[in-house]
């Protein structure tokens, strides 16, 4: 979280960081790893957690288990019911149910971010995330893209930011079984079987099939500094692109200029 945090500039000192909490495991790890990188002093902010119930076919979750543990790690947590499951799913009954159900919780939580007075917003979304989201985008959209690993709303006057964007999801798996005690199981009908869990296993059997494969796509994400990936490590401006280099980062016409110097040395020439 530290790596990425410097990468792409995710915290600064005086940020209040409102956190998405589902109750997975994901958010919840990401929340204590917040709260623990406070404790090294290098910036000063304050975390709210934010909960928000879709309230599956009008009954509402029980969110105690997140209660307790925000307030074991003394973090501020406010849970906010809403009728999003009902619209989804019983008003709508959308067949692909995902799309307006993300629209509608991004825009509830903007909303609560805002009211309580932060200036950020923290998701839980890890680097598997990330190479699903671009692999799904390549493969059901034909287009090359991906969220961001942060990202600032004008409109909202609100920054996103996902401090776990380097975090392998079995990394994360492991965190939460050492150490956050109760996870809150989703209700919603269609957890398991959306176009996400497909891609999460077609890439799974890629990188039994060939080891790396994980490694490979988040690299080339990086390098094309697709939607911002590449930070400060393989920052892109694009003015500067020369045809000559075939649009190569900058960083990688020093290397080829220098192997050319040396080869020249080589040679005599």
């Amino acid at each position: 979280m530290r790596r990425a945090v410097q990468e792409y500039d995710l915290i600064e000192n005086g940020d209040v960081i409102a956190v998405g909490i589902s109750g997975g495991k994901d958010s919840l790890v990401l929340l204590k790893a917040l709260r623990e990188f406070q404790r090294f002093g290098l910036l000063e902010y304050r975390l709210i957690g934010i909960t928000l119930d879709p309230q599956f076919g009008g009954v509402a979750t029980d969110y105690s288990p997140v209660a307790e543990f925000c307030s074991e790690i003394g973090v501020e947590y406010h849970l906010i019911p809403t009728e999003i499951g009902q619209i989804v799913f019983d008003a709508r009954q959308e067949k692909h149910p995902c799309s307006l159900c993300a629209k509608l919780r991004r825009g509830a939580l903007h909303d609560t971010a805002k009211s309580l007075g932060c200036n950020k917003l923290a998701l839980g979304h890890h680097n598997d995330d990330a190479m699903e989201t671009f692999l799904m985008n390549l493969f059901i959209e034909g287009r090359i893209g991906c969220y961001a690993p942060k990202s600032y709303l004008e409109r909202r006057d609100l920054t996103i930011i996902r401090p776990l964007s380097f975090a392998p999801e079995c990394d994360i798996i492991h965190a939460a079984r050492k150490g956050i005690p109760h996870i809150v199981k989703s209700r919603c009908p269609a957890d398991g079987h959306t176009m996400r869990e497909e891609m999460k296993n077609f890439i799974r059997m890629k990188e039994k099939q060939d080891p790396g494969f994980r490694t490979r796509i988040f690299g080339a994400m990086r390098r094309a500094n697709v939607d911002g990936w590449g930070g400060k490590t393989y920052y892109r401006n694009l003015a500067m692109d020369d045809p000559a280099t075939n649009g190569k980062p900058e960083r990688f016409h020093m290397l080829e200029r220098e192997k050319g110097a040396v080869k020249n040395a080589d040679s005599g020439d």
